[in-house]
């Protein structure tokens, strides 16, 4: 009887520091990120298949408009003299690390144009969501933005569509048998034990990482990063051209990373903290020839395609101050990419942006 007493409490010790330990990491998410949720809240879309932001979600740091876009609701149909604005990527342009929607880069893109051009009636579609490669964005494109007639179209995209190839090539290769996403049910139920569970796995692959280069005891990609970057091009060119047909002005930019040629091995390691999480098959200085490489496969598809590039990738501090982690912007550094995409925008001249 002691001993079943004794092991009840012991059961009882444990449960109450479990709850504790989720209370605390929920409390520390919502200091983050404004919800004692999930950031994320996604729904398939019953007419494009596309998941996407659950419509009217909201917490203290963003609210999703009734069509699951992060911005503002917006006038439909477009009201005459109406001038749209719209982005096309990923997580990096939804920005889930900013403090708020008026942090997040497109923002502040769209504010400084204002500032710019004061008789310009302004609006914009941020239809980044996390996870979308150039083909999620193509259609994304296709059945929910080009329906708001965008006047004007942004596109930032490159390291989702790094890692689809490099995992699938992996996949191939046999030196990657798991996907990068995949949660274990427990991690579904408690925040904590999934913030456990995802540092547990960054330290593997980060050790990993380290090992690969010198003596061979880590599963290694055999890739040539410019045979990918050139198809990565390729698709980037299609979206391009669709975005040119539906009559917008169109713009590219090249892709912002923290990890930098000039940073010693520690410190490269640590800017590729979450690039080695979904490219585990990878090191720090290999993640750097991939990010390279695609940037000249943006470079290749605006150059193809005719389409205004606007470069200054590395304008941005490659320091914890600006990046969250490998790709994601704090607010720092959302406000480095509204000045590097506002003085390049602006320099152009476009039509879409001319005064009324």
């Amino acid at each position: 009887m002691r001993t079943l007493k004794k092991l009840g409490l012991a059961l009882a010790v444990l449960v109450a520091l479990a709850l504790l330990l989720e209370a605390a990491a929920r409390v520390r998410h919502r200091v983050q990120y404004g919800t004692f949720r999930r950031v994320y809240l996604y729904e398939r879309d019953a007419a494009t298949g596309l998941m996407t932001p659950v419509p009217g979600h909201t917490t203290d740091r963003l609210r999703i408009d009734s069509r699951g876009f992060r911005n503002p609701e917006l006038d439909v149909p477009k009201p005459e003299g109406r001038t749209r604005i719209a982005f096309l990527g990923a997580s990096t342009t939804f920005c889930a690390e900013a403090t708020g929607d008026e942090a997040t880069w497109p923002h502040l893109l769209v504010e400084a144009l204002r500032a710019a051009r004061p008789a310009l009636d302004l609006d914009y579609v941020n239809a980044g969501v996390g996870g979308y490669t150039i083909e999620s964005s193509r259609k994304n494109l296709a059945l929910r933005v080009a329906p708001l007639e965008p006047d004007l179209i942004v596109v930032y995209h490159a390291v989702n569509d790094i890692s689809k190839d490099t995992r699938l090539l992996a996949q191939e290769q046999g030196v990657y048998t798991e996907h990068a996403d995949s949660d274990s049910w427990l991690s579904r139920v408690s925040l904590a034990w999934f913030l456990v569970e995802k540092n547990l796995l960054l330290r593997a692959r980060q050790k990993a990482a380290v090992e690969r280069p010198a003596n061979g005891s880590a599963p290694r990609l055999e890739a040539d990063p410019e045979a990918l970057a050139q198809a990565f091009s390729g698709r980037l060119a299609t979206l391009l051209e669709e975005c040119r047909a539906t009559g917008a002005d169109v713009v590219v930019a090249t892709f912002s990373h923290q990890v930098r040629a000039e940073q010693d091995a520690a410190r490269r390691l640590e800017a590729c903290n979450t690039a080695l999480y979904y490219m585990p098959y990878l090191d720090p200085d290999t993640i750097l020839t991939f990010f390279d490489a695609y940037n000249r496969g943006v470079r290749a598809a605006a150059a193809a395609t005719g389409t205004p590039l606007i470069e200054g990738e590395l304008d941005i501090p490659g320091d914890t101050a600006h990046f969250n982690d490998s790709v994601h912007f704090k607010d720092l550094g959302c406000e480095r990419m509204a000045e590097r995409m506002t003085a390049g925008i602006l320099a152009l001249d476009l039509p879409s942006l001319a005064a009324p």
